[in-house]
């Protein structure tokens, strides 16, 4: 990989976006990196959580910008449906991603440096870190499916706010608004991170945290909760007679902690049939 790293220290996963000269900026390169770093984490039972970051002093600056007007042409095949955002195919990944994520930002988080993490299920900040959607001001529109995920999770006006101006935002106020999960100081942010990771995932077995992941994330776009009771109808049923659940009550009974025995990648089964379907990640 050039420009990320991927190291795995007991049990977390570390994506860090490389290009600390370019302040990290996203690439079509780092975007396909990034797509087979979440594969490799999604294949391996030893990973139970991720955690992405940036190199140096910012997050990601959003695009690299080096083609000058040229940055956002897309190449002419005579199809335009054919194109698809690269931002948007590597937030779709991380939609599908059986291990939680969590985003620590570490500094400036500008255009698709920030829309990438809308995908994360924790966002944590550095206090002095600043955000920009500021798709509008360089004439072209929110990307990575941003316009999806975030009013959902910050209210409609302060995402009309932040998209139609395109003005940088304050750590302070976007973790009012309730984008950040929390503020932390450059030297503490990662430890945080990782604490955050192990507090959601060590006592939980691996299939049902995979399996809520999907479920809440999902439901998310859901018409009706009928949808949401057919999901969890097969999840019951299904993980109901699992080993992890006799584990989980036994474990529970004889007051020790639990040693869940099934793995993600074979044991997590098909609970969202046709309402909801799960595209499988790459081979």
């Amino acid at each position: 990989m050039a420009d990320i790293r991927l190291a795995v220290s007991d049990s977390v996963a570390t994506i860090t976006l490389d290009r600390p000269a370019r302040l990290n900026a996203f690439t079509t390169a780092m975007g396909e990196e990034l797509i087979d770093a979440f594969d490799t984490c999604d294949r391996d039972d030893g990973v139970r959580a991720i955690i992405v970051t940036g190199a140096g002093r910012a997050f990601c600056a959003g695009a690299d910008l080096s083609a000058g007007g040229q940055t956002f042409v897309a190449p002419e095949d005579g199809n335009p449906e054919s194109f698809r955002d690269g931002g948007g195919e590597v937030v779709l990944r991380m939609f599908e991603s059986r291990k939680p994520i969590i985003a620590a930002v570490n500094g400036p988080a500008v255009g698709v440096g920030i829309t990438m993490t809308l995908a994360a299920d924790f966002r944590l900040a550095v206090e002095g870190a600043r955000i920009g959607f500021v798709f509008n001001r360089r004439g072209i529109v929110p990307e990575s499916c941003s316009s999806w995920f975030l009013p959902r999770l910050v209210s409609m006006q302060k995402a009309l706010d932040w998209v139609y101006s395109g003005r940088l935002v304050d750590a302070a106020e976007a973790y009012e608004a309730g984008l950040f999960y929390g503020l932390y100081s450059p030297e503490s942010l990662l430890d945080e991170a990782v604490a955050l990771a192990r507090r959601v995932t060590e006592h939980s077995a691996p299939v049902s945290v995979g399996l809520s992941r999907q479920m809440l994330w999902r439901g998310l776009g859901a018409d009706h909760p009928m949808i949401a009771h057919r999901v969890e109808s097969r999840g019951i049923r299904s993980r109901g007679a699992s080993a992890d659940a006799q584990e989980g009550v036994s474990s529970f009974l004889e007051k020790r902690a639990a040693n869940f025995p099934d793995s993600v990648l074979r044991d997590t089964p098909d609970i969202f049939g046709v309402d909801l379907p799960v595209p499988p990640f790459r081979d």
